[in-house]
Parts: C-alpha cells; structure tokens; sequence
C-alpha cells in the first residue's frame, strides 16, 4: 500500500490544528486508499506539549491512519542514531543543523522528510500550526485531495483529469513532483504594518528582496503580491492546472512534494530566516519538474504572540534575516534556472552536486550589498518609529553577526546538501520512536 507522509511541525498551541488535519489525514485514506502517517514534530513548550498529546490521544481512530507525535527529546533520538549511522566527520555539526537551538522554518521540513524516509512514504503533504480549512456546503475542503490525485504520476497520465494543462509538452513524461496551493485571508502581519503606516516605505523594504535587473514593472508587481497569498475570495469550486508551479503562487503551510525531489535536496537549514524552506519549490520549477497548482487554500490566521512586542521583534528579525538571505538565495535561483534540465542526471533525477556548487558559489558575493540592504532597513525602520525603531537599535545591533550568518547560512546549506544522500539512506533503516495513537500500529520502516 502507498504510504504519504502529514505532517505538521509546531511550536505552539495548536490543538484544533492538530484535530483539522487529523481529519484530512483520515479524508485522504478513506478517499485515496492510501496509508496516511500524520506526523507531529514538536517544539512546543511544556505546558502546550501536554494538551498536545492530550489532543493526539483524544483523536478518533481512522483506517488507514498512522499518528505519530515526537516530541524534540525523540526527533533529537532518531536523527543522532541516523547521523551516527552515515559514519561522516561532520556528524555534530550536521545534528545541530537538523535540530538547531533556533527556530528553522528549513530543519523542521528537512526532519519530517528523514522521518518520512523512515517510515517508507512516497511524499510529503506539509501543513502549518496556524492553519484553517476553507468550507463548502459545511464540509472542509482539503488540500490532500489534489496531491494524492496528481503526485507521484506521469505528467501526461494527470493531463486529462485537470481543468487545463499549461506545461510544456516536453515534460509530459515527467513525474508530477508538487502539488500546491496558497492561502486565504489576513497578509503577513510582519509587513502589513509597514504598508499601512508608509506605502513607499513598504516598496523600498520589500523591494529588497526583489533583483536588481528585474524591469521596473515586474519589480512593481512582485511587491505589490508578497505575502499576500490568494487574497479573500472563499473557495466554490475546484480549479486545478498542470504547469511548472510557480515558487510565489504556492505557500509552504500548503503543499506536498514527493520523495524524487526531499529525496535529493534538502531545504537551508538557516535559522530565525523566513522564506528560506521555498527552496525546493524553485528548484522544482527550474528543473522542468511538472506539478500541479490547485485553488484549496488553507484559511490564513496569528495568534496573539505575532502580535505581541517580542512576537513583533523576533518576526522582524526574521524576516530581516530573509532580505539578507535573499541576495545569496536569489544567486542560487538565477543559477538554478541558467541550468534548467541539465539539474536532472539520466534518470531524471535532480542532481545534488549542482545544488551544493551554486550554494557555495552564492558565499563568494559582496558584501556590501547586504551593507546597502542594512542601511535601508535602519532608515525606514528609525522613520516608522515606535517598534519599528527598536527593531532598527537591534538591527544594528546585530549587524556584524547578521552579515555574517547570510554567508555562513549558504555554507552549512551546502554541507547538508553533501550529507544529504547518506541521511537519507541511513533514516530508511531507522526505527522511528513514538506511542501510535490509540487503534492505530505502526509500521516498519521500508523502501517506497
């Protein structure tokens, strides 16, 4: 029976979350006939932990469904018996990298896809903590209906069970490697405050991430549509298109890829950096890899700790740290799409060593472009006032450290990019530690 790996990495409280996706887990087995192993990696802090394993062991059995909740004592078990098994030098430093003291949007993707090895799934369909399911006609649409119905299969099998098909007849032999769609509802807050109190601020900060020989219209457009998502309108019917998925029109919190792509390449490990786990969607769209982009878009919501003053300063880092990382990202990208199919070997397969070369070649830019971008975050930042002045005083604060992490950031990127084939072949012989949930068994670990 195919296996698919759920997963849903958090941080914080989440136990209706963890009750929605039990759901769609339980949707996609009855549906698909398909095992379903629903995993939840968990960072939270005590006292959430508690209510989430409460909530885990409160969830109704379903066919077909495989509950798995690690906490960080149990992910940090399974990755050091991995790591010690590849027999590499680097293996300290590849165990922090996997599980950094930090919050990484990338190690918490790349520990589900080891886990997901070890459990012999064939994709995996990420969701994230502050997530809802759009409604129809009372009954919750989910995301996994489209990517069990496309992933896995050849481009030109899934071309006539779509509504229109826009990619190249060259791909059509092609395996669909992602499914995807974005999300509904409020923008990001760690921008939309910027926007609402200085529109042309707004352009010039976000424009940073944008390149630089982009023309002036593209530009334009671009900062107009980051971190917006879908927009508002509510989902009514179905609309799916086999393309080559565009990175910006699919958000992480809703997609699901299979195991030819995490397989192969992991996501930047870098911490407290926004944007970065988007990795392996511009690196499917480079490779010509077919996908198939849909319209069930999860409800986008924060909770009261976004809000808050620490909640506001440590996603302003972050999402400084993303402007930073994206002159060395944006280089990779660049690279990426110069080679195009040349990233796939024979088999058709993406070939790490390209990965890894355009990630350290990223490491070789100057730095005063990440000067420059400093000096505009301050100015803005100093000119909105009130929180976004002390964001500026620890911008500065942490300058030196800030420019240098973008460029060592790459560097360990690329060293797991090395590391990865052994990671992976190491975690398929891996037992994975967990209490199933109640009328659920595990299962053993095997090749898909």
């Amino acid at each position: 029976m195919r296996r698919v790996c759920l997963t849903l990495p958090t941080n914080r409280a989440c136990t209706a979350t963890i009750a929605a996706v039990a759901e769609e887990a339980a949707y996609g087995a009855r549906e698909f006939g398909v095992e379903v192993h629903l995993l939840i990696l968990d960072s939270s802090p005590p006292a959430d932990l508690a209510d989430h394993r409460k909530a885990v062991a409160a969830l109704p059995a379903a066919p077909g469904v495989v509950v798995h909740h690690l906490d960080e004592d149990r992910q940090r078990v399974f990755l050091g018996e991995v790591v010690a098994a590849t027999g590499l030098t680097e293996a300290d430093r590849l165990l922090d990298l996997m599980l950094p003291a930090g919050v990484s949007y990338g190690a918490c993707t790349n520990r589900a896809f080891l886990l997901a090895e070890a459990l012999g799934c064939a994709s995996v369909h990420r969701r994230d903590s502050d997530s809802r399911y759009q409604h129809l006609d009372g009954e919750p649409v989910f995301p996994i209906h489209h990517e069990l119905a496309a992933l896995g299969r050849r481009a030109a099998d899934v071309a006539g069970s779509v509504d229109r098909s826009r990619l190249d007849p060259r791909c059509a032999d092609r395996t669909v490697a992602l499914a995807g769609a974005s999300f509904i509802g409020e923008p990001s807050v760690d921008v939309a405050g910027i926007r609402a109190l200085d529109p042309e601020a707004y352009r010039e900060i976000v424009g940073l991430s944008v390149p630089s020989g982009y023309p002036e219209i593209w530009r334009r457009n671009l900062i107009d549509e980051a971190f917006r998502g879908a927009g508002t309108a509510p989902f009514d019917t179905d609309r799916t298109t086999l393309t080559l998925v565009g990175p910006t029109r699919v958000d992480m919190c809703n997609v699901a890829l299979g195991r030819e792509v995490y397989g192969r390449v992991p996501l930047p490990p870098a911490t407290d950096t926004i944007g970065t786990d988007y990795f392996l969607l511009h690196l499917v769209h480079a490779a010509r890899l077919p996908g198939v982009l849909h319209n069930r878009h999860i409800v986008n919501y924060y909770t009261g700790e976004r809000r808050s003053d620490a909640g506001f300063l440590a996603y302003q880092l972050r999402f400084a740290k993303y402007l930073l990382a994206s002159a060395h990202l944006e280089a990779v990208y660049t690279g990426l799409a110069a080679a195009g199919d040349t990233l796939l070997d024979p088999t058709g397969k993406v070939r790490p060593s390209a990965v890894a070369a355009l990630a350290r070649e990223s490491t070789l830019l100057d730095p005063a472009g990440n000067e420059a971008r400093l000096d505009v975050l301050d100015r803005r930042y100093r000119s909105l006032g009130g929180r976004y002045a002390t964001a500026a005083g620890l911008f500065a604060e942490r300058r030196r450290r800030l420019l240098a992490e973008a460029r060592s950031d790459m560097e360990d990127f690329a060293l797991l990019v090395d590391a990865w084939a052994a990671l992976t072949a190491h975690a398929k012989g891996t037992a994975v530690n967990h209490h199933p949930t109640p009328g659920t068994s595990p299962a053993p670990a095997v090749t898909p």
